[in-house]
């Protein structure tokens, strides 16, 4: 008799840029826990390809372990919280919040890096009319009472960005308790924030130019020799600055979500509005 499928207990649902990586890596290092290495994006831009497929991606999972996934936009999509609600009513959900202009700019950061957007950072982040994801990212109010429409309160918890750098083995110890985890937690290279921005890159034109054999070259990426050749091509990326000009804007777009998210989860949120960078 074939295994019973067996789906997700938890999941990480955002939001993009606000270390959401960290905790998943986190969870992931626990022998009790499961999680697949890839973001399914499943209640996002993947539910057409059916429960089947979602259900495959926990095959691996021993049966006494407690089965999770992140896909970062969950939170910032408008029909992920229902489609969550329909097959998993009974799932946990872990949202990161962080300060939203230092996640807007961070993912700004993250696309020009790929070569995705240009550096007119203005276009993007002046107004919504180009990637409107790098500020409606942030209305986080908005998303949480879209969830709360779909879950009740006690299946969501959140925590901050904040929260993390300043006691993570506290955060982590929370997050084990509201997922359901059966034995504490242990944090695996707690300091190690999994954050590539400031990691050195093959120049843009160069990575363009590599896109259509990128395949074939994949088996090579273990050899000395292509890692010695990486590193001596590969240059720090320059991003674009996010200006005091910028950064006032968008912390008067943000303002009132901030205000109003602060009294809905109980927390005082002012810094995020101060005009130095949060972190």
């Amino acid at each position: 008799m074939a295994r019973a499928a067996r789906l997700p207990q938890f999941v990480i649902i955002g939001a993009v840029k606000a270390a959401t990586t960290w905790i998943a890596h986190q969870l992931r290092s626990q022998p009790s826990i499961f999680l697949p290495k890839a973001e399914p994006h499943f209640f996002s831009s993947n539910y057409d390809r059916g429960a089947g497929w979602y259900s495959g991606l926990f095959a691996d999972a021993g049966d006494d372990l407690l089965i999770g996934e992140k896909s970062a936009d969950y939170l910032a999509h408008p029909r992920a919280a229902q489609r969550l609600a329909h097959d998993l009513p009974k799932v946990r959900l872990v949202v990161q919040l962080r300060n939203p202009i230092d996640r807007a700019y961070s993912d700004y950061c993250m696309l020009y890096r790929r070569g995705s957007v240009d550096g007119q950072i203005e276009r993007y982040l002046g107004n919504t009319g180009e990637q409107p994801r790098f500020l409606t990212g942030g209305l986080y109010r908005q998303h949480l009472a879209r969830v709360l429409e779909h879950f009740p309160a006690e299946q969501l918890q959140i925590i901050l960005y904040d929260d993390i750098r300043a006691k993570p083995e506290a955060t982590l110890h929370h997050v084990g308790k509201h997922i359901g985890a059966r034995a504490a937690l242990h944090p695996v290279a707690i300091d190690e924030y999994q954050n590539d921005s400031r990691a050195p890159m093959l120049p843009l034109a160069v990575r363009k130019l590599m896109a259509p054999i990128k395949p074939a070259i994949a088996p090579l990426r273990s050899s000395p020799l292509f890692a010695a050749v990486h590193r001596r091509l590969s240059r720090p990326v320059a991003y674009p600055p996010l200006t005091s000009d910028l950064r006032l804007r968008l912390r008067d777009f943000y303002a009132e979500d901030v205000r109003q998210l602060g009294m809905m989860i109980g927390r005082d949120l002012r810094p995020w509005l101060a005009m130095g960078k949060s972190e």
